[in-house]
């Protein structure tokens, strides 16, 4: 069933105002397979796969569907011809439950009025739920849920119909390892039943694990599909980007300088008895499954949520809780790049101009007089610096690829000279090549004397960047690592991650005696 050709596409094109998004591109998806799209930000992946899906109309060429031409309307239309999508960004109904979020359009009715069956379409959803290893009531509200938690119920409600294709738009950019495998388990079990499955991917381990077979686009145009089994990594690296990356880390170890963050038993949302140290020239790590609480305690840190105790100190002051903001935190000499950068990070309906000076207005224009010249100097810079790819500073965020509107974010907080920055899942969705450019920048950062926190789903992420690793489970810390320890290893962390004290007890006495250092001090921490 592998070699019948599903869904055929001949000399697709697609054009934007100012820009060919798609250039007479040709490839086939065969029956059955888990098929790899990859390419840089802005190679045109999404583009692609929204045409399938019947989110854009093509401007050229033709789709077959198992032989016959296939022009989906719209959405629905393509999901009644059984091809679905799995966007990258989120497109939950935040104020409804999951339930009503999985079975939209399609819930259970009874009796002669056609009253929506509640109880029926929960039980359903539960059904569903527990059938795919998702551990998420359906009586949840969405808003209530983890962007990894969403990103699930996403690919539950992709799969509660009958597909002939389904399209996953970087399913895993926010999922934690254990959560990936479970992803895996389903994509696999659904190729089993003859689903064909498109999966685009910037996490390049990913895709020798579950791929049949890897299309490389670059610039818009199809660069090549060859066998997974058949092509090196380096080489679709190349493929993709059209140069060679040597070491996409890059990571140099300085002596931690002076104390730059502590928390002390800090308390919040999700979070409790917090004790960590940030040291100036470090990058650490925060690693954990989704729940874990890492995100809520970053939040509270930087005054976006506020704390419910303990106390925070930054360069040795403490910082009055009871009134702390985010714009407090910013006027203190803290950044953060939050996970979620449409609702969080950006304003979308603004310029790339407007978004990259909204946290620094204060430092350049403490009299209030703002300076066009000033504002423009500083977006170009930024532009330049983060490589985004835009015509104009003066272009709408909304018109941007995830990946450049991600590097936007990052060039906001880069403006602002902080000393303090944290990431929050920095390079979800982002292309290897791009996440060489932010590995860099963060680098710098630490190499120059900030103090970096990172957040991130990706364990090779954290293991290749920080200099130390804090790894939460339910809320309290259950162990810190350093990269100078014999357990600074994937499959040690994520097993403080699961188990918490009890993987302490594993740990070999020659990394017990090399722990963790405080700042310019010898002092160790033991993990747990």
């Amino acid at each position: 069933m592998q070699n019948e050709i599903l869904l055929e596409m001949k000399n697709i094109r697609k054009e934007f105002p100012g820009v060919v998004a798609v250039n007479d591109v040709s490839m086939d998806i065969r029956k059955g397979e888990v098929h790899i799209i990859i390419g840089e930000n802005g190679a045109g992946k999404s583009t692609l796969v929204k045409m399938m899906a019947g989110l854009y109309k093509i401007d050229g060429g033709v789709m077959l569907l198992e032989g016959q031409e296939y022009k989906p309307a719209n959405v629905l239309d393509a999901q009644r011809q059984g091809v679905n999508i799995i966007h990258q960004e989120l497109s939950m109904m935040q104020n409804r439950t999951v339930a009503q979020n999985v079975f939209v359009g399609r819930e259970p009715v009874m009796g002669p009025l056609r009253m929506v069956d509640n109880k029926k379409m929960n039980r359903q959803c539960r059904e569903l739920l527990e059938g795919l290893g998702i551990d998420i009531k359906p009586t949840t509200m969405v808003k209530d849920l983890s962007i990894a938690q969403q990103q699930m119920v996403e690919v539950a409600k992709a799969i509660s119909t009958e597909n002939k294709l389904l399209i996953m738009d970087e399913p895993t950019s926010s999922l934690t390892q254990k959560e990936i495998d479970n992803l895996f388990r389903i994509t696999r079990q659904l190729k089993s039943q003859g689903t064909s499955i498109i999966y685009i991917s910037h996490r390049m381990q990913e895709l020798m694990e579950i791929g049949d077979r890897i299309t490389v686009m670059r610039d818009g145009c199809y660069v090549g599909t060859r066998d997974a089994d058949d092509i090196e990594m380096s080489e679709l690296i190349t493929m993709m980007v059209g140069r060679t990356i040597e070491n996409v880390y890059n990571r140099t170890y300085n002596e931690p300088g002076k104390e730059m963050l502590r928390t002390e038993k800090l308390t919040g949302l999700r979070f409790r008895n917090v004790d960590i140290h940030v040291c100036q020239g470090e990058i650490v790590g925060f690693a954990g499954l989704v729940g874990a609480g890492r995100t809520e305690l970053v939040k509270a840190i930087f005054g976006f949520d506020q704390a419910e105790g303990g106390k925070v100190f930054l360069e040795g002051k403490e910082i009055n809780l009871s009134n702390h903001s985010c714009n407090r935190a910013i006027q203190k000499g803290m950044a953060m790049i939050s996970e979620n950068r449409k609702t969080e990070g950006l304003f979308i309906n603004m310029s790339i101009k407007d978004n990259i000076v909204q946290a620094c207005m204060f430092d350049k224009f403490p009299n209030g007089i703002v300076k066009n010249d000033v504002i423009r100097e500083t977006a170009e810079q930024g532009v330049k610096e983060l490589k985004v790819a835009t015509t104009s500073i003066e272009k709408k965020v909304f018109n941007l690829s995830g990946g450049n509107q991600q590097k936007v974010v990052i060039a906001k907080w880069l403006a602002t000279n902080s000393k303090l920055f944290i990431f929050d899942e920095p390079t979800r969705g982002i292309d290897v090549g791009a996440k060489s450019e932010i590995y860099g920048i963060m680098n710098d950062l630490a190499k120059n004397g900030a103090a970096v926190i990172m957040i991130s789903s990706d364990l090779l992420e954290l293991l290749g960047l920080a200099d130390r690793v804090y790894v939460m489970k339910d809320g309290e810390i259950s162990g810190e690592v350093s990269h100078e320890e014999n357990v600074f290893t994937q499959e040690y962390i994520l097993s403080l991650g699961i188990e918490g004290g009890k993987a302490v007890e594993h740990k070999s006495p020659s990394a017990a005696e090399s722990g963790p250092k405080d700042c310019q001090k010898g002092g160790n921490h033991a993990a747990g």
